[in-house]
């Protein structure tokens, strides 16, 4: 009751703010006027009384101000008189607060944006029911958590920690509704998929475990939302219509809810299919295959109460159990347990990177804080006289600092909000940025209350962080020395001194300047690096024709000759010189990883394999339209076929890693787990094979497609002529042979996007932050220069008119900004050197020990401080001490 009291009291006080205000000044007034009586009568005229009543009463602005807070709304009062007052002193001084608001908008900004991006990629849980408890199955060591189909139904119906377990797996397929076939992307899903995610359709029905009756038995599909609105338009009766997937009769049963589309956020997919048909969209069958690991997703929903640990413990012992029933299919390793999406995926260097990217970003806020703390302290040293002046006349230093942090947070939150307003078109182009057109990638860049809310405390704090700069000095001020050394224009040089806060806060910031600028040039030569190596192919002049078989009903015993058709189609195009097939070409999303073994190997369990090699099927011409050096032995040719012994050319890091340090392997045995010997016939140079510039060197093995048949055909075309002028007529050629058959056609350098895409979204943020961080040491600096020569302009001005040689004022004006300039750079590139090892994971050959580096750091925080100093420069050489006398 007294609690409500209270507050009644304020908000009425606060509504009759000027009914108060009136009586308080009526009442003094009348004391005034009581006194000036008194004085009066003694025999002093009117007007000399009033004038001696009034300095006698004191200052009435602090007895009015004690009154309002006897009533309990002096605070809110106060503030709005702050803020209107801090509105007033700003419109002043335009330039400065257009600075400070500009640095502010920048670093809440870039904070915004890349919160946003770790949010939607890391952090937020997938949109499902009690999405804290489901976790993807992951080996320890490996990136994605591929596995056979076989042992999945082991450790989904021998498991005691999951609710349940279920799978997908990313696939193309041919999508025909009624026109011509288009290639559309999807999940393979076990029948559970939805029920295990708790998931409601949004149209129609989902399938379930009970519509799975074996291989090839539920030909039903889900759409997904987005699939179904743009390419359906909405259509409600769209729910039983027919369609053909790959040549095959499918059902439509229902639409998934909206914003869903598979566990794995970063990829839109747009529709789903049980995965025991997936003979017929893959063309090979591969449910039984217990060997094969070629599921991209396993996971489940753990029950209450179990730890990840318990539940990584219950899989070790289930596939303990397996490899001794399947000795030869099954490996044991550990498992472990991760969040689904690809802050967990690719190795952790999403959530690295992100994480290293956020830290940059937080430097760049802390060089902004620190930037405007040395404005404002500068700018409270300059009204110096004034804040002295206000204390003589009897203002409390409370009063005064709750002003000046009331300029700092109207600064803060205009700062702020531009920021945020400015983030979010950033996030929403993004969103729609599409750098793959082949690929339905997904970033949910839609800011959401956490990302606002951190975007708020930043705001918050950042004007705590920079306007509590000034507040030691204001709180030290002794207005009468103030006034006194105005008055006699007393100053000059400080002499030697400790460092202030000012320019403590100036090192900082040009440390911070210098581990964003080095970050940035280790990016940027890492991409220059992976620009010129050679790759193991030459993307330059050649073309990639993409096709799959199976999307256009063509049988396994139908593709061989279609693909020989299509090679002979593009080989007569004029302009080609080489035309070579492969079932998936380097630096591409698909590698397929299978072990091998010594020829001497009897036990072909996985235990006992030599290595694990990427493998690609491909055909004669294919190294010559590659650009792939043959170092020993022979190419293969269109002898190697299924009656042919089986052969392959390997590269030098597979001879290493299966024979050690033999003279030769061209001859040489090895076995596939299978128990197949395979000769080599020829080695080539070694390269780069998985979606990985930064991978260490990988063994690869090269086999004839007609021995290793693949419904994945990529054609590579060597060109001579321009590439843009030779699409049109590849798609007119591949339409003759086939015009049913869905074909992408791009160069192979646009193909070499994904492999590029970590390094150079990488260059391009910390080059970003790089320029942020310069343009922030550089207003920093000019501010703590320009501040400095101000204070000590008359001295300079005597020094020259006393004949002191330039070069010793310049020396002396900017002296300890330049030592602070070199300590800080090199702080800072020290920590940079330390900090860039985060991109070694993503940047190919991202090293911050390269001398280009180590220079371009030194080069550039020089020219920030020239750049920086120039004007204060200008101002002290050009000081005139007959005017500077004048003035005093």
């Amino acid at each position: 009751m007294r609690l409500f009291s209270y507050f009644k009291s304020v908000i009425s006080a606060l509504f009759q703010r000027n009914h108060t205000g009136q009586a308080v000044d009526a009442e003094l007034n009348s004391h005034i006027e009581l006194r000036a009586d008194d004085l009066e009568r003694s025999g002093i005229a009117r007007a000399e009384a009033v004038r001696r009543a009034r300095i006698e009463f004191g200052a009435t602005g602090r007895i009015k101000e004690e009154c309002h807070e006897q009533t309990g709304a002096n605070f809110i009062a106060t503030l709005v008189d702050d803020a209107r007052f801090s509105l007033r002193v700003l419109r002043k001084s335009p330039g400065f607060a257009a600075a400070a608001i500009l640095t502010l908008a920048l670093a809440i900004g870039a904070n915004a944006v890349v919160f946003d991006i770790m949010n939607a990629l890391v952090l937020r849980p997938l949109d499902v029911p009690a999405a804290d408890r489901v976790y993807t199955l992951v080996h320890v060591g490996e990136n994605f958590s591929y596995e056979s189909y076989a042992n999945y139904l082991d450790f989904r119906d021998r498991n005691r920690s999951f609710e349940g377990l279920a799978v997908d797996n990313f696939s193309q397929a041919g999508l025909d509704t009624g026109n011509n076939p288009s290639r559309a992307w999807l999940e393979e899903v076990s029948g559970n998929y939805f029920d295990v995610l708790g998931l409601k359709p949004y149209l129609g029905r989902f399938f379930h475990a009970a519509d799975e009756h074996g291989p090839n038995s539920a030909p039903y599909i889900v759409l997904t939302y987005d699939y179904w609105r743009e390419h359906f338009d909405g259509d409600r009766s769209v729910i039983g219509r027919k369609v053909e997937v790959d040549k095959h009769p499918y059902t439509i049963i229902g639409v998934s809810p909206p914003g869903f589309a598979g566990t794995f956020v970063a990829f839109s997919t747009q529709f789903f299919l049980p995965i025991v048909n997936q003979e017929q969209v893959d063309g090979v069958a591969m449910l039984n295959d217990r060997s094969t690991h070629w599921i991209s997703g396993v996971f489940g929903k753990l029950k209450p109460g179990v730890t990840r640990a318990q539940a990584a413990a219950d899989l070790d012992g289930i596939e303990a159990q397996l490899e001794k029933t399947y000795p030869k299919e099954v490996r044991h390793e550990t498992f472990t347990l991760h969040k689904p999406g690809p802050g967990s995926a690719f190795g952790g260097a999403v959530r690295t990177f992100l994480t290293g990217l956020m830290l940059l970003a937080g430097l760049i806020l802390l060089a902004a804080c620190a930037n405007l703390g040395s404005l404002f302290a500068a700018r409270a040293a300059d009204r110096s006289r004034e804040i002295a002046l206000r204390l003589a006349l009897g203002a409390r230093r409370l009063r005064i600092v709750r002003q000046l942090l009331t300029e700092a947070c109207l600064i803060s939150i205009t700062g702020g909000a531009v920021g945020i307003w400015s983030s979010v078109g950033i996030l929403h182009w993004l969103s729609r940025w599409r750098p793959f057109p082949q690929f339905p990638l997904n970033l949910p860049l839609n800011p959401d209350a956490n990302v606002y809310a951190v975007a708020v405390v930043l705001t918050l704090l950042s004007a705590f962080l920079f306007g509590a700069v000034p507040v030691r000095q204001i709180l030290r001020t002794d207005p009468y020395e103030i006034v006194k050394a105005a008055a006699t224009g007393a100053g000059g040089s400080p002499g030697k001194r400790r460092l202030n806060i000012r320019e403590i806060l100036l090192a900082v910031q040009i440390a911070i300047c210098a581990v964003l600028v080095t970050s940035s040039m280790v990016a940027v030569r890492g991409l220059a690096r992976s620009l010129h190596d050679h790759l193991g192919v030459d993307p330059q002049n050649a073309m990639l024709v993409e096709t799959e078989l199976n999307m256009a009903g063509y049988k396994s015993d139908q593709q061989a000759l279609m693909q020989r058709r299509m090679i002979d189609a593009m080989q007569a195009l004029p302009g080609v010189r080489h035309v070579g097939l492969v079932s998936s070409p380097p630096l591409h999303m698909g590698w397929e990883p299978l072990q091998v073994f010594k020829d001497q190997a009897t036990d072909l369990k996985p235990a006992n394999a030599a290595a694990t090699a990427i493998t690609f099927g491909i055909s004669p011409g294919y190294f010559q339209a590659a650009g792939t050096a043959l170092l020993a032995g022979r190419n293969l040719t269109w002898n190697d076929d299924e009656k042919a012994p089986h052969v392959a050319v390997v590269n030098r890091e597979f001879v290493r890693q299966v024979f050690g340090s033999a003279p030769t392997a061209i001859g040489a045995h090895y076995k596939m787990k299978d128990g197949t010997r395979i000769e080599i016939v020829g080695i080539v140079e070694d390269g780069k094979y998985t979606a990985n510039l930064a991978e260490d060197p990988q063994p690869a093995m090269f086999l004839p497609i007609l021995q290793h048949p693949s419904s994945d055909t990529w054609l590579v075309l060597r060109t001579s002529e321009a590439q843009s002028q030779l699409g049109p007529e590849i798609r007119s050629a591949m339409q003759k042979l086939d015009a049913g058959l869905p074909v992408f056609v791009q160069t192979w350098s646009e193909e070499m996007n994904g492999a590029l895409f970590a390094p150079r979204v990488a260059t391009v943020a910390l080059g970003l932050l790089g320029i942020m961080g310069a343009i922030l040491s550089i207003t920093g600096i000019f501010g703590v220069s320009a501040y400095q020569v101000s204070r000590r302009i008359r001295e300079f001005g005597i020094r020259m008119a006393l004949g002191a040689p330039r070069m010793q004022v310049l020396a002396t004006a900017l002296g300890r900004v330049i030592k602070l300039l070199a300590v800080g750079s090199a702080a800072g590139l020290l920590l940079g050197l330390l900090a860039s090892r985060v991109l070694s994971a993503i940047v190919y050959q991202a090293t911050p020990r390269d001398p280009l580096v180590l220079s371009g750091v030194v080069l550039a925080m020089v020219i920030v401080g020239l750049l920086a100093t120039w004007i204060p420069a200008q101002r002290a050489l050009s000081a005139d001490p007959l005017i500077l006398l004048r003035d005093q």
